[in-house]
């Protein structure tokens, strides 16, 4: 007996039964709940308690630290690490977790600086490609395609000698230097909204092309752009580390990653920690950044 004769027979209110090997019947299976697959990853959890201790030095730096960032002891110049001086010392005598610590608020900014110029400039270029095509998307991807083919620090490279030296300047050169990654990402989810029912629904009811733009294209385009976001954050840390190695960023004695790693560069045969430790506070947040935006890329899909 087939499924529909079942409801003949049984009549219209009565409940639908089905064989288990029926292929037409799906399962039922148990709804996920929200975030709870994600938090459940010990990875997960330590990164995100990494990331939570870097916002902390950041926003709150006395509350970790009790020396001072630029004054040093010099009587206790190049200490190794101890129960006083976690990472030890520097050259001057200065506690090189504290100015681990109260970098972390000048690193984050630019970084953050970075992000939100690439976010913005590139998705509002990939949004406006997509969206208008024609002639202005050939000419706005092959721009975007030359960008693409220059690595990114030397574009930054270029961008900040043109710009000057400091914080800002290096953090506008990363933000430029990604401004192509989330063009070409935002275009992709243009085109790919773009043909959907709903938003043909809306321009055929007589909507004008700015409002389905803002209102309905923008908002289904934003999931890979904002994971791209997420992403871009630790490879944001890494330009904008090295271009303080370099000299480009903050200067001396303002205690910027980049700039504690190239500090200790001269001191690496007699004080390994100099650039060991401030490397590992590097690395990590990079690391701890990565598995966040990639657990957000799996899961921006099932979390429903």
């Amino acid at each position: 007996m087939t499924l529909a004769d079942t409801v003949l027979d049984r009549g219209t209110d009565a409940p639908i039964e089905a064989d288990a090997t029926d292929s037409r019947i799906r399962p039922r299976t148990a709804r996920r709940v929200p975030g709870l697959s994600l938090l459940c990853k010990p990875a997960l959890l330590l990164s995100v308690a990494l990331l939570l201790l870097m916002i902390g030095w950041a926003l709150f730096p006395e509350v970790f630290t009790s020396h001072d960032p630029y004054v040093g002891v010099p009587r206790d110049k190049l200490t190794p690490p101890n129960a006083e001086y976690w990472f030890g010392t520097d050259h001057l005598g200065r506690d090189l977790y504290t100015r681990t610590v109260y970098g972390t608020g000048l690193s984050m900014q630019a970084t953050l600086i970075a992000v939100v110029v690439g976010l913005f400039a590139g998705s509002t270029i990939g949004l406006l490609s997509g969206f208008i095509g024609g002639k202005f998307d050939d000419v706005v991807m092959r721009l975007v395609d030359v960008l693409l083919s220059i690595p990114g620090l030397l574009l930054s490279l270029a961008v900040v000698s043109v710009l000057g030296f400091g914080t800002v300047n290096v953090a506008i050169a990363v933000g430029v230097a990604s401004v192509a990654s989330f063009a070409r990402i935002m275009r992709s989810d243009v085109l790919r909204t773009r043909t959907q029912v709903f938003v043909e629904a809306a321009t055929v009811s007589g909507g004008k092309r700015p409002s389905v733009l803002w209102r309905h294209i923008l908002p289904h385009s934003l999931g890979s752009v904002l994971v791209l976001a997420a992403l871009e954050f630790g490879a944001a840390i890494l330009a904008v580390s090295a271009l303080s190695f370099l000299g480009f960023g903050a200067p001396p004695p303002e205690p910027e990653w980049g700039s504690l790693v190239a500090e200790g560069r001269n001191y690496l045969a007699t004080a390994w920690w100099l650039t060991t430790l401030p490397g590992v506070v590097i690395a990590a947040s990079v690391l701890a950044t990565n598995r966040i935006s990639r657990a957000l890329d799996d899961g921006k899909d099932r979390l429903i």
